[in-house]
């Protein structure tokens, strides 16, 4: 453990998460009674954690006076609400960005943390985002993500006569997830289940499991052939590989195909935990989705992971994805006092008792930082297979390339050109060709 925390100074204010109500918390406002002057206006990324926000910004107020506002993008709109509210007086103080091109778009307004306590305290400082050595975007999680599957489902089917396995164990690659997933839907009756794979949410918005994570793991293997990070072009050369596993889920799902475009992640979710299906893919972050769906039938020592198999020859030495797109940036042109609030914010959230309560209980994070102790780090069930694939040498994690995807519209148009593909409506080799053109285009505008 490092230093306690320092005793923030500052004032409240009521957080709101409705982006129509983004007036009042003056920047430098301050609280009647207190010496304190900067507040803390976050915009948050993920709607499924506003409510815990709310409760941190309010526990922190309580605390320690500073007024904290919190506000939280709906799904999809981040990018775009972030560029309506960064111009504005009373703008974001802290923001998050995605990675190398998130800095690229926002470098004006992020502040060189270099020399803040929460960056020191990161693990593995490659993990953030630096320009001349120098760090402007702080990573605040530690996430994976890969199959999710019910065991208790799974032993089930491996008890079957003429079972494709008889343990997930012998799930390894991609030819053998397939014999068994096809199997599985097969006797999915005899298993009582709708489906072997929840419903693939390709609902505008609803899509960056596929076009964002799902579409990591060819861009990685890419990226890893011309030995390189980033690319301004791409042939998307294992767009056959991204289609086997894509055409997995949508023939061996509860829903036909043509339906995935009116699906939401929370009917993927929902399915999953109310064991109508026995795999979805998603992330650890997705337990808290499970466990709070009313009727959850899934127990906590059922939900495991495995790596999203696409026929690579390397499947069986491949581990799930691990990574983040989740970087705490400090708004540069806010005043120095509100810098100095936010900067105050975000270490005891790392640092404090209660703040690192939140971020791992409540928020459901894995922290990246050396102020957390073994004792203080999740135990939820995906957390805890995220922590398994860490430590296994024997396999090899996928970074998170999608950081260094063009941009939102390119991820959204890839989105759009999946439903279309699922719905019977598009020819892959027109997906294919709109990715490769499409990423062109947006690595040149941007």
């Amino acid at each position: 453990m490092k230093k306690a925390v320092k005793r923030a100074l500052t004032c409240v204010l009521a957080a709101t998460t409705s982006v129509a109500l983004l007036a009042g918390c003056g920047s430098n406002s301050t609280q009647e009674g207190s010496d304190a002057t900067g507040s803390v206006y976050y915009l948050s990324f993920k709607p499924e954690q506003d409510a815990v926000w709310q409760k941190i910004g309010e526990e922190y107020t309580k605390e320690t006076g500073v007024p904290v506002k919190i506000v939280t993008a709906a799904s999809g709109t981040y990018e775009q609400t972030l560029k309506a509210e960064i111009a504005k007086k009373d703008a974001p103080t802290l923001f998050q960005i995605n990675g190398p091109v998130g800095y690229q778009n926002w470098k004006d307004y992020t502040a060189d943390l270099t020399d803040t306590d929460f960056y020191k305290a990161l693990i593995d400082k490659s993990m953030a985002v630096t320009d001349g050595g120098k760090a402007y975007g702080v990573p605040y999680v530690s996430e994976g993500y890969g199959i999710i599957y019910n065991q208790a489902i799974m032993d089930k089917y491996f008890a079957l006569p003429g079972a494709k396995a008889k343990d997930t164990s012998e799930i390894k690659d991609f030819d053998s997830l397939k014999a068994v997933v096809e199997d599985m839907q097969a006797k999915k009756d005899q298993l009582g289940i709708e489906g072997v794979f929840a419903s693939t949410s390709l609902k505008p918005g609803e899509d960056w499991r596929w076009q964002t994570h799902l579409a990591n793991l060819p861009i990685h293997y890419e990226y890893a052939d011309n030995n390189t990070d980033n690319m301004d072009e791409v042939e998307f050369k294992y767009d056959e590989n991204f289609k086997k596993i894509f055409d997995l889920y949508l023939n061996n799902s509860t829903i036909d195909p043509k339906l995935a475009s009116s699906k939401a992640v929370s009917d993927s979710m929902a399915e999953f935990a109310l064991g109508k299906a026995a795999m979805v893919q998603n992330g650890n972050w997705a337990f808290s989705q499970v466990s709070e769906v009313a009727g959850n039938t899934v127990t906590a020592e059922n939900i495991k992971m495995m790596p999203i198999y696409t026929g690579m020859p390397n499947d069986s030495e491949q581990g799930i994805a691990i990574g983040t797109e989740n970087f705490f940036s400090i708004n540069s042109q806010a005043s120095e006092a509100d810098q100095k609030a936010s900067i105050d914010f975000v270490n005891w959230l790392i640092k404090s008792e209660k703040g690192k309560n939140y971020m791992v209980h409540e928020l459901g994070f894995i922290p990246p930082f050396d102020t957390f102790s073994d004792a203080e780090r999740p135990d939820d069930p995906l957390a805890k297979e995220v922590t398994r694939y860490l430590t296994d040498s024997k396999l090899k994690n996928v970074t998170w390339d999608f950081t260094t995807f063009p941009s939102q519209q390119f991820k959204d148009d890839f989105g759009a050109d999946l439903a279309s593909y699922a719905s019977g409506q598009m020819e892959w080799k027109d997906v294919k060709a709109n990715f490769v053109s499409n990423w062109k285009a947006e690595k040149q505008t941007a």
